[in-house]
């Protein structure tokens, strides 16, 4: 109390308030001091409090709703200071408009330019409201014409998924700013409509607006979106000679993604390595973009040199690195990850969950899957399906029903990859019957249409089972043409039962939907094989050696000691070791036969010999 009595209260409280370092529990002493002496309606140090508190963290914007409650007539001011902080959080961003609405109903205070564009940054963030209603009070508060306001509707109505109207407002407004022409881009970026962003990029262009790096990382995201990466390269030497790039951040891992998505992970790369500082965005955005790219290797080596960095990884990198561990069976380094979001407390999020799950399921570890399911605290659709494809993968047909079972019974609908990942396990255990009730099911009880893929499965289901003709007429009685995939099913069931005459009639339909797929000209060299029509198999590889087709050899990943190491079909590349691996072949080939294991030769003719 010595300090208050040598200077005023007021200027005490102010004092602090403007200290470094504050926290929470500062803030509160000096709210206790503001109720103590009377000034708990002192418009101008509820002001500082309430920025502090709101700025401080938005786990106490509650607290600051409290502050904000004891005002008797707060002003315009302290009501937009209370929406920007409700705004801006990431979890309670509804409050804002609940504020206004209350703000509203309060005689004699009127919404000020301001206001509006706060609340539109509410609206922004969820689909599920509707700007519109917002849109009436701007006309009649006479912000409609506001550049500022303007422009923050059209972000608001782009992001709610109102493009069309967002346009009509950006056409009607007469000053359009590089703000106004960046929001209509990325408005069309967000949903979806890429072209339409490049398009309305180069009419910037042409009316010789200011471009700034926001313009162009919007750009960039649309070039990468439809993978055109000739514009994409125009639009990065478009910006290096107004700015350098490489020392931007943000601009440099938006370029490292567009080109990742457009499959030039050697430029993405070169970005990464100009880049003279980086970020957890900057490495996560490379090693996704070497996932994009089928480069898991490449992938998980990056993932090394950051942690050797000193970079720690956030959910987006470990996501990222967990599916190269999938797509290369990198156990080890799967567990080591997931043991790591356990040391270090990360937020297990549906997102990271479900690559996991996906990664022990591919690696062969499905109980380790199951654990990891089970200890998720909320799943949404994605988890279930992870998990439902996971045990259809391993071929556990009665646990991937059950867990489907399972999720429809928690509420969760199901989607299109759910579902084929049913009717995939349904195909494996020769269960025609409850294929066809969930394939109908689709339509009739989750309003989902079945695409090519789902037919797929029903034609693999069907012919499996030995229902050729059944499976030929549900591809002639298919709505949309019929993939190369699904004859590709039929074809494989024909394998399976014989039916050399119809596999022929498949297999030279295949070849011209697609004569430079060597895969096709296989599957048909071995049928003719199987039936020993041996000219039939001759002229096959006759015609692909005319055609110039290579058969692509199978490959694999098996991983070591913590190494990747690539193996691919006749493989002699692994020089000193290659000796032993084929000696071990043959002793697992030996060690199975005693428990009943034969192994098909009947498709094995094409690879035995060099076309």
């Amino acid at each position: 109390m010595n300090l208050i009595t040598t200077t005023t209260l007021n200027d005490t409280i102010v004092y602090f308030l403007h200290r470094q370092h504050q926290t929470i529990n500062h803030l509160k002493q000096i709210h206790s001091f503001v109720i103590t002496y009377g000034l708990s309606q002192d418009t101008f140090l509820l002001n500082k409090l309430l920025h502090l508190f709101l700025t401080l963290s938005h786990d106490h914007s509650n607290h600051a709703l409290l502050l904000f409650n004891q005002i008797e007539k707060p002003n315009i001011k302290l009501w937009n200071l209370i929406i920007r902080g409700f705004s801006t959080s990431p979890h309670q961003s509804h409050m804002s408009i609940a504020l206004y609405a209350r703000m509203h109903r309060q005689n004699g205070v009127v919404p000020d330019k301001h206001t509006f564009p706060l609340l539109l940054k509410a609206f922004s963030k969820s689909r599920n409201q509707n700007p519109f209603q917002l849109y009436a009070h701007i006309v009649k508060y006479g912000f409609d014409s506001d550049d500022f306001v303007r422009n923050s509707f059209i972000s608001a109505f782009s992001n709610c998924g109102y493009v069309n109207f967002a346009r009509q407002l950006f056409d009607d407004t007469t000053q359009r700013d590089v703000v106004a022409w960046t929001a209509m881009i990325d408005g069309y970026v967000k949903n979806g409509c890429a072209v339409d962003g490049l398009r309305c990029f180069m009419e910037m262009i042409s009316v010789g607006v200011r471009i700034d790096a926001m313009t162009i990382v919007s750009v960039l995201v649309a070039a990468g979106m439809v993978g055109d990466v000739w514009f994409g390269r125009w639009v990065h030497g478009f910006y290096i000679e107004r700015g350098r790039v490489r020392f931007d951040l943000y601009v440099g891992s938006v370029l490292i993604d567009m080109y990742s998505k457009c499959g030039c992970s050697e430029d993405a790369c070169k970005i990464f390595n100009e880049m003279p500082i980086k970020n957890v965005v900057t490495w996560s955005t490379l090693i996704t973009g070497y996932v994009q790219c089928n480069r898991f290797k490449d992938a998980l080596l990056v993932f090394k040199d950051m942690l050797v960095d000193g970079v720690k990884p956030n959910q987006s990198t470990l996501t990222s690195v967990l599916s190269a561990c999938a797509q290369v069976g990198a156990l080890d380094q799967g567990r080591w990850i997931h043991g790591y979001i356990d040391r270090f407390k990360l937020d297990m999020n549906m997102t990271l969950g479900t690559t996991l799950i996906d990664m022990y399921s591919k690696c062969g570890c499905i109980e380790e899957a199951l654990m990891v399911f089970e200890k998720l605290p909320e799943k949404d659709v994605y988890p279930w399906t992870a998990m439902i494809n996971g045990l259809a993968m391993h071929g556990d047909v009665l646990s991937c029903l059950n867990v489907f079972s399972r999720m429809l019974t928690s509420g969760v609908q199901p989607n299109e990859v759910t579902f084929i990942g049913v009717l995939s396990a349904c195909a494996h255990g020769g269960l025609v019957d409850e294929g066809c009730k969930l394939f109908k099911s689709m339509r009739d009880d989750h309003n989902l249409e079945p695409n090519v893929d789902h037919y797929g499965c029903m034609v693999d289901l069907l012919g499996r089972a030995g229902y050729l003709e059944e499976a030929r007429k549900l591809i002639e009685d298919m709505p949309m043409e019929p993939s190369p995939g699904v004859w590709g099913a039929l074809l494989a069931a024909c394998m399976i039962h014989n039916a050399f005459e119809l596999g022929e009639h498949i297999g030279k339909h295949l070849i011209k939907l697609q004569p430079n797929h060597s895969g096709r000209y296989a599957l048909l060299a071995n049928l003719y094989s199987k039936s020993e029509r041996w000219d039939g198999d001759a002229q096959v590889r006759k015609i692909m050696r005319r055609k110039g087709v290579d058969k692509t050899p199978g490959c694999s990943w098996i991983q070591v000691n913590g190494a990747v190491s690539e193996f691919i079909s006749h493989d002699t590349s692994h020089s000193k070791l290659t000796k032993h691996i084929y000696e071990m072949l043959n002793y697992i080939n030996v060690e199975l036969k005693p428990i009943g294991y034969v192994s098909d030769k009947d498709f094995l003719a094409f690879d035995l010999d060099v076309v």
